[in-house]
């Protein structure tokens, strides 16, 4: 099952339409400089293992860049580690080791979990205690410009200090309260909406290597502080695009635009991308904090295919809509990723006739069209998909009808391309994983006409027992990723 690059649109050409959710409309997007994209996007706390709705957001921020890619833009994309706040401290307490020891399987996980899903490798993944310096350089311009004042050896930013607060999450000021993180600021400040940009070191800090020199005091960075210091250093005092889940808008996407606006005078993000919650079973938004949650590692070993869980965060609803996790949209997912699969091996074994099916070819180009045309508005995917899984059927029916010529593949193939520079779930998961089945398919079919049906059976059953089914068709011998039974898993 192969697949051909993607060919890349001139991005003269392109006329792509993002919700921003500074102005609450959808908007043209143009990056500041031609031709290249700056985007950050909030990464995990590795404080824990990442569940599935991490994962929903995680997936959102490798669609933006897929198809900003696809679009001729190169992209410089930043994803921050969070290895430091007050759950890690309290953890790595607990277990009586190093806040650098505690988080280390986490983020080794996270890594784990992001190539599992096919998600690309970004440009940078900064960590946080590795640029403290930055946080530091920024806390003090902050209380030389009078945004941010001491008390109690803690460092706070002063709010009444940006009139422009709360415009991202279009806050009333008037009745602007505190929000769940600010909340646990236990410390003396003017107003209980101020935030904290550094906090003292307390007993038990140095031991697990969570302190640090600082011309305000020895002590520990604030949540905020760590993506406005790490963006700037990455990629400049201002962003083109800043993505995170919507339970971040506040108080931590409004805590960023604050002090890194009042410390660099300078927009910080011209376009603010928010994707929605995924739900449990319950229909409750899925929390670590609130326990219950479900990993990728549990769907892994309950026998769903990772490919089938990527499809159904990436398409299963818009980004902006929340979704419900399930078991039904789970195989139903799984199903479409069979589908196109199959699709794609069977076009590529096709056998050619002289005469193209001329009205094939012109609905497959406008098929490709639409659905370019529903990613650059605002990224629907789900649309766009729901039009390729419409025309496959006529296009199997062509291939039944043997009306299919050498400008239907290259049509369909140009199609099944799109979609995967977008999903990427066609191609075989492991390197060398096509050549070694189509190996053992040849070694069966050689048995076959042999009359060893014993080996020809071992075969097919120790493909079978690596989630590989054969299936025999009119093209030959055709192979599919499937979820292993609980039988075979036990």
């Amino acid at each position: 099952m192969g697949r051909s690059k993607a060919g890349l649109r001139d991005t003269n050409d392109v006329t792509l339409r993002l919700h921003n959710t500074l102005t609450g409309k959808k908007e043209e997007f143009k990056p500041v400089e031609a031709d290249h994209v700056r985007m950050y996007t909030c990464g995990p706390t590795v404080w824990n293992y990442a569940h599935v709705g991490n994962l929903r957001a995680f997936l959102f921020y490798d669609l933006v860049r897929r198809h900003l890619r696809v679009s001729g833009y190169r992209v410089t994309h930043v994803m921050n580690l969070t290895d430091i706040d007050d759950r890690i401290l309290d953890q790595a307490m607990h277990a009586g080791t190093t806040i650098t020891e505690y988080v280390k399987p986490y983020a080794q996980a996270f890594f784990e979990d992001m190539a599992t899903l096919r998600a690309e490798h970004v440009e940078h993944y900064p960590r946080a205690t590795e640029h403290i310096a930055e946080m530091v350089d920024m806390i003090s311009t902050l209380l030389q410009n009078g945004n941010a004042y001491i008390a109690d050896g803690d460092v706070y930013f002063r709010i009444a200090s940006f009139p422009k607060y709360g415009e991202l999450s279009h806050l009333d000021r008037a009745g602007l309260k505190a929000g769940a993180r600010v909340a646990t600021d236990k410390y003396d400040k003017e107003s209980v909406s101020d935030f904290a940009l550094w906090k003292k070191s307390q007993p038990g800090d140095e031991k697990i290597g969570a302190s640090w020199d600082a011309p305000f005091g020895r002590g520990r960075p604030g949540w905020h502080i760590e993506c406005s210091a790490m963006s700037k250093r990455y990629l400049g005092a201002t962003l083109d695009i800043h993505a995170g889940g919507v339970d971040l808008m506040f108080p931590h996407h409004e805590n960023e635009i604050a002090q890194s606006e009042a410390a660099n005078h300078a927009p910080f993000a011209r376009v603010w991308l928010h994707s929605e919650h995924l739900a449990d079973a319950t229909g409750e938004k899925m929390s670590k904090s609130a326990g219950g949650f479900t990993t990728l590692r549990d769907l892994v070993a309950a026998g769903h295919d990772p490919l089938a869980v990527r499809l159904f965060l990436m398409a299963n609803a818009h980004y902006r809509s929340r979704v419900r996790l399930s078991q039904e949209a789970l195989h139903a997912s799984a199903e479409q990723v069979r589908r196109l699969r199959e699709f794609a091996d069977r076009v590529n074994r096709a056998t050619l006739t002289d005469a193209d099916h001329a009205g094939l070819v012109d609905r497959t180009a406008d098929v490709r069209a639409a659905y370019r045309e529903a990613l650059d508005d605002d990224l629907n995917l789900p649309q766009g998909l729901g039009l390729v899984f419409d025309h496959l059927r006529e296009a199997n029916a062509a291939l039944d009808a043997g009306r299919f010529g050498p400008l239907n593949k290259t049509a369909l193939l140009g199609l099944i391309d799109d979609v995967d520079a977008h999903l990427d779930v066609i191609r075989a998961e492991e390197p060398g994983l096509a050549d070694e089945v189509e190996r053992l398919i040849a070694e069966r079919e050689s048995a076959r006409k042999s009359r060893d049906f014993a080996r020809a059976d071992r075969i097919r059953d120790e493909l079978r027992e690596r989630g590989i089914a054969l299936e025999d068709s009119r093209e030959g011998v055709r192979w599919r990723r499937v979820a292993p039974t609980a039988a075979e898993r036990s």
